[in-house]
C-alpha cells in the first residue's frame, strides 16, 4: 500500500504550528544557520563588507537569477493547475524585476555587459543542483530546493533592515529590496504554496529526503556568499 499523504493539519499539529518551511529549517538547522549567519551576511549588516566582495557577489547573483528564472519556468511547466502556474509566474516576474536591481547597482559601480561574464563554479553548482532536482523530481522537490533562496532572502532582508537604516549604510539599497513589503509578501506566498504542495504530496517517509535537499541548497547558498568573500581575499 502506498504511504498516506500527510494532511496540512497534521503537519501543523505535529510541528507545533510550524509550516513546512519551518520544519525544514529546524531539521537542517546547522546548514541553515551557516547560510543566514554567514560572515558575508554579518558584514553586509554592519556595512563592513569589502566592496570587492559585494561586486563579485552582485555580478554572479545576476547570472544566478537568470538560471533561477529558468527554474521557475520549469515549475510552471511541471504544474498541474492554473493556480500553480500563476504561482510560478508571479515569482518568475519578481525575479525578472529583481535583475533590474542588480543592473542598477552594477551600473552605479561601473560594471557593464553582465551577460558576458562567465559563471563562477559556485553559481553553476547551486543553479544546476536546483534545475537537476526539479527536472528529476516533482513540484515539491523543486520548490523545496528553491525555498532557501526565495524565502531565505526575505528573512535576511528583514533581519538586516534595522541596521541599514542607520547612517549612510553602503548596502542600504540592496537590503531595502529584500526587506520591502512586496518581497516579504512574495516570500509569504512561496511559503503557502510550499504547504499546498505538501498537503498533496508529502509523506513522513519522504520528509527526510526533502531535508537533505533543503540542507544541500542552504549549504550552496553559504558557498555563494563565500565566493564573494574569496574574491576579495577574505576568509570566513
Amino acid at each position: 500500500m502506498a504511504p498516506r499523504p500527510v494532511r496540512r493539519c497534521e503537519i501543523a499539529s505535529r510541528g507545533a504550528a510550524l509550516d513546512l518551511f519551518d520544519r525544514l529549517k529546524s531539521a537542517a538547522a546547522e546548514a541553515w544557520d551557516a547560510y543566514v549567519d554567514h560572515p558575508f551576511v554579518r558584514r553586509l549588516r554592519d556595512g563592513t563588507l569589502p566592496e570587492a566582495a559585494f561586486r563579485a557577489y552582485l555580478v554572479q547573483d545576476y547570472l544566478f537569477l537568470v538560471q533561477f528564472a529558468r527554474a521557475y519556468a520549469l515549475a510552471a511547466y511541471k504544474s498541474r493547475t492554473l493556480p500553480e502556474i500563476e504561482a510560478a509566474q508571479a515569482i518568475l516576474a519578481a525575479i525578472l524585476n529583481e535583475t533590474k536591481l542588480h543592473v542598477r547597482l552594477c551600473t552605479q559601480r561601473g560594471i557593464a555587459d553582465l551577460a558576458t561574464v562567465p559563471e563562477h563554479p559556485a553559481t553553476v553548482a547551486y543553479t544546476r543542483f536546483v534545475l537537476d532536482l526539479g527536472a528529476a523530481g516533482d513540484l515539491l522537490d523543486l520548490h523545496v530546493a528553491l525555498s532557501p533562496c526565495v524565502i531565505g532572502y526575505a528573512e535576511i532582508g528583514r533581519a538586516l533592515a534595522p541596521a541599514a537604516m542607520l547612517g549612510d549604510h553602503p548596502y542600504r539599497e540592496w537590503i531595502a529590496e529584500y526587506a520591502s513589503e512586496p518581497y516579504q509578501a512574495l516570500a509569504v506566498t512561496a511559503r503557502r504554496h510550499l504547504d499546498d504542495l505538501a498537503a498533496r504530496a508529502l509523506t513522513e517517509r519522504r520528509f527526510p529526503d526533502l531535508v537533505v535537499s533543503f540542507a544541500a541548497a542552504s549549504r550552496l547558498e553559504a558557498d555563494f556568499w563565500q565566493m564573494g568573500l574569496d574574491a576579495a581575499g577574505e576568509r570566513r
